[in-house]
């Protein structure tokens, strides 16, 4: 196997588990969010806040992972 079939197996893979590490940690975000605000409803805004500069860092690195992966296909195509 040479260099450009690995990366044109390993790419698609990794952009795979970035995305679905993204969807977990979302999930947990937003979930453990719903939970304060059901617990503290005075403290809501508060915690939206917070969920969003939390949901922006993970959405941010799921978008570095695919800027990497259209950079290795670049790669791999010319």
């Amino acid at each position: 196997m040479d260099y450009h079939t690995g990366l044109a197996i390993a790419a698609p893979i990794a952009i795979g588990m970035a995305a679905i590490g993204s969807g977990l940690g979302l999930g947990k975000a937003v979930g453990s969010a719903m939970e304060a605000m059901g617990r503290q409803p005075e403290a809501i805004a508060k915690i939206q806040v917070g969920m969003m500069i939390g949901a922006a860092f993970i959405e941010a690195l799921t978008i570095y992972a695919l800027l990497a992966f259209l950079l290795v296909m670049g790669d791999i195509a010319g």
